[in-house]
């Protein structure tokens, strides 16, 4: 009787669970924002690490965070439950994040040019990393897996429920990039990153003292396994302690890119052969051409975020070497991205309705996204080239994170639920852990890519102005013309894509 009471109680029509997952889940955003923020400056100030040093570390570590959920989904389905596997990785992500606020000594230079740095501190900011990486591993896709739960199947509120989820997450971006570098920049990297670290103990507790509103949803599918004893402990013990042994790997990983590197190739390549395989042997007509449709689309998304992960870096490093922004931090120009998705989302969920039967299918949506990605780098040629000897305006930047995130509408909504509309009912899972696997992918490559900009800044200052805006034009014009090239070739596959995938496209569109 009490359950049936507990679940007729909603908060603006949706279950009050879903609050819970609302205001942890925007926690655990700011703090990861809001760390993610600080991290290049973090590296090329204050360790005096070069442009490419410090890009590829965060490629590494971004690449491990979006891998490392498919494994944690895994566990979490298997063994844990979504609940438990929420709050272990909650309580890694607590520790991560306050081992981030230690400082050390900054690094030093000689006057012969050597670079002196606090080789402990350094470990111990690369193993709160590895922390990290578990935490979102074992977060990340198990809350969101969560939100499904509260509702039945065929629960006409399940999609607004998701996009009140989501604009938590957003909302979590947006004052992470406000609070955390503002206090990073002007009190000190412990400050920035500690509150982050405080961020996500807020997440956790919240989820914690929430369990009653979650009526039941999440609790393990296998409790017996949970409860028998493996060398005299429980089993659940004994996931928890691997889990956190595998902090060993991603320390050392997260400071090897030639490691990530490989590791993604072998992944990717073995999954691309699997998928070939799979549909030549195990399918055959419609299913077999639906799976073809959406691997096509997963290899764009691949170049789409590779550009978009951009802001990070190399959008990041500009506009604190090159922007003409007065007294405002450099890194709080990220939370552009999350505010104009908050403001843009309900525009464009209600242009695509608007349009009706000219709704454009899901392949010209991602080839829109793919050129608007472009133009936002074309603001910043345009910006660059009509700025002479002097900083480029603020303007211009506001516009290109305007025609990111316009992108972002056109092809993130949409992609999720093209792998399970897509996906043969046998390898959904698999397919998902393909998608991750591409986004981490994308991750790195921004890395590499973010190196064609790269300038010395051992000394830890930037160039001379021109010269640093040369190299910026540089990678700029570049990532211009490969998003329009991209985009237009998309453009023109979209009819195969649409006629690949039979239909599915316009239940993606409804």
């Amino acid at each position: 009787m009490s359950d049936t009471v507990l679940q007729e109680k909603t908060f603006l029509g949706h279950p009050r669970g879903l609050f819970i997952l609302f205001f942890t889940e925007m926690w655990e955003r700011f703090s990861f924002y809001g760390m993610k923020a600080l991290l290049i400056f973090y590296l090329t100030k204050y360790h005096l690490f070069s442009d490419s040093a410090g890009n590829l570390i965060i490629g590494s570590y971004a690449a491990l965070v979006y891998a490392v959920p498919v494994i944690g989904g895994f566990i979490a389905d298997k063994y844990l439950g979504f609940r438990k596997a929420i709050i272990f990785g909650g309580i890694m992500l607590v520790l991560g994040h306050l081992g981030m606020a230690f400082e050390g000594n900054a690094a030093t230079r000689s006057v012969t040019g050597e670079i002196t740095r606090d080789e402990f501190a350094l470990q111990v900011f690369y193993f709160s990393l590895s922390l990290i990486v578990l935490g979102v591993g074992f977060l990340k896709a198990n809350i969101s897996s969560l939100v499904g739960e509260l509702y039945t199947v065929g629960d006409k509120r399940r999609d607004s429920g998701f996009t009140l989820f989501y604009m938590g997450i957003n909302l979590g971006s947006f004052l992470a990039t406000i609070v955390c570098v503002w206090l990073g920049e002007k009190f000190g990297w412990s400050y920035g990153f500690g509150a982050a670290g405080v961020g996500m103990l807020f997440g956790l507790a919240t989820f914690i003292s929430g369990k009653k509103l979650l009526m039941g949803k999440g609790e393990s599918s296998n409790p017996e396994f949970l409860e028998k004893k493996s060398l005299g402990l429980k089993n659940e013990w004994i996931v928890y302690i691997l889990s956190v042994l595998s902090t060993l790997i991603f320390w050392q990983m997260v400071q090897r890119h030639e490691a990530v590197s490989t590791a993604l190739m072998v992944a990717g390549g073995a999954s691309l052969i699997y998928i070939i395989y799979y549909a030549i042997t195990q399918l055959d007509g419609k299913e077999r051409e639906q799976l073809i449709a959406l691997t096509i689309l997963i290899v764009f998304t691949i170049i789409f975020w590779a550009l978009f992960e951009q802001a990070y870096t190399s959008l990041n490093l500009f506009a604190d070497r090159i922007l003409d922004r007065g007294d405002i931090p450099a890194g709080t120009f990220l939370s552009l991205n999350a505010l104009f998705i908050i403001l843009l989302a309900p525009v464009f969920a209600w242009l695509w309705i608007k349009m009706g039967k000219y709704n454009p299918n899901t392949a010209v949506k991602f080839s829109i996204a793919l050129l608007l990605v472009g133009l936002g780098f074309g603001s910043l040629v345009f910006g660059i080239n009509i700025s002479g000897t002097g900083k480029v305006a603020i303007i211009w930047l506001v516009l290109t994170y305007l025609l990111h995130t316009s992108g972002e509408l056109c092809l993130s909504p949409v992609g999720l639920s093209a792998v399970t509309k897509l996906s043969p009912a046998k390898i959904v899972g698999f397919m998902m852990g393909v998608w991750f696997l591409a986004t981490a992918s994308s991750e790195f490559i921004a890395s590499v890519l973010a190196n064609v900009a790269s300038v010395d800044t051992s000394n830890g200052t930037a160039p001379d102005l021109n010269l640093a805006k040369q190299s910026y034009l540089t990678l700029f014009e570049y990532l211009f013309y490969t998003g329009i090239g991209f985009g237009v070739l998309l453009l023109i596959l979209s009819p195969i894509i649409k006629k690949l995938m039979h239909g599915v496209d316009k239940e993606l569109n409804n």
